[in-house]
């Protein structure tokens, strides 16, 4: 019954009551602003100017919803269900929310699984291959001092990507530039004159530039990659490091996350300087 009701080059504000009350028992409105493309610039924008003090002297408390229409099947039902089902609908996401929502929901279906066989173990999305938990064997009882591991993303399998002995120096080498790696890391150092071998596991992740799946299945398998180096190969991790490039991993980089630098000179807080003593004083009581 509203269509016919308008004209059709001339704005309009349309208050529609509803069966809905609020709370002091007066009936709920919906207010539709009326602005078809044909009506004058003039017109458009004085009823735009004005809608704000028009809500209020109607009583904005009693309008529900509002919309704006410019086109005569917005003015009807199904016009206004479809801006209900709009307005109902999420919110665009960006794509850093896309890949963050596409991982809590990878994660929420995840397999447990350990190898191809199967064995248990909590939170493990992919199964291991052998000859990745042969490698981590073998660096546990300290015949390499290097593991790489990759996740077939068609297989969805963690694989062996290189093992072997590696240098600190040579470390930044071994991390790819395009894809995202997980790699166990023995860092041979001194600290204060002792000479120490810690375990470091480390998640390089190359930014944006590794497609959303992958990005999305890294992510979500590196608890489960720590879990079975910890757990299952039983190598106890000193530091679990993420970079973005292999250039980060150098001496001074790994020694201040192992043995951080704490300061015991802590500077105190310097008390604000008093108002400026500048200028007459004035009285601020009266005199006796």
């Amino acid at each position: 019954m509203v269509p016919p009701q308008l004209d059709a080059n001339h704005p309009a504000f349309i208050l529609f009551r509803l069966d809905e009350k609020d709370a002091s028992d007066g009936f709920l409105w919906i207010l539709l602003s009326w602005s078809p493309d044909h009506a004058h610039t003039r017109q458009k924008m004085l009823y735009a100017s004005t809608k704000a003090t028009f809500k209020k002297e109607f009583g904005a408390s009693q309008i529900k919803d509002e919309y704006y229409a410019n086109l005569v099947e917005e003015i009807t039902l199904a016009g206004y269900k479809r801006h209900l089902a709009v307005e109902a609908a999420p919110g665009p996401l960006s794509r850093q929310e896309e890949e963050m929502k596409e991982i809590k929901e990878s994660e929420s279906r995840v397999e447990i699984s350990v190898n191809t066989k199967h064995n248990t173990l909590s939170a493990l999305a992919f199964p291991f291959k052998q000859e990745a938990l042969a490698a981590l064997d073998l660096y546990k009882t300290g015949v390499s001092d290097y593991v790489q591991l990759a996740i077939d993303i068609a297989r969805e399998e963690v694989v062996l990507a290189a093992s072997g002995d590696c240098s600190t120096d040579q470390l930044a080498t071994k991390v790819p530039e395009e894809s995202a790696r997980y790699h166990l890391f023995r860092f041979k150092h001194t600290h204060q004159g002792d000479y120490k071998e810690s375990d470091v596991f480390i998640y390089s992740m190359p930014g944006y530039s590794v497609p959303i799946k992958e990005r999305m299945m890294y992510s979500s398998c590196r608890n489960a990659v720590v879990d079975v180096i910890e757990k299952t190969i039983n190598i106890p991790l000193e530091k679990k490091v993420e970079v973005s490039s292999g250039s980060e991993l150098t001496e001074d980089y790994l020694q201040g996350e192992l043995h951080p630098v704490v300061s015991l000179n802590r500077q105190k807080f310097a008390k604000p300087p008093g108002p400026s003593r500048a200028g007459n004083k004035r009285i601020t009581k009266a005199p006796a």
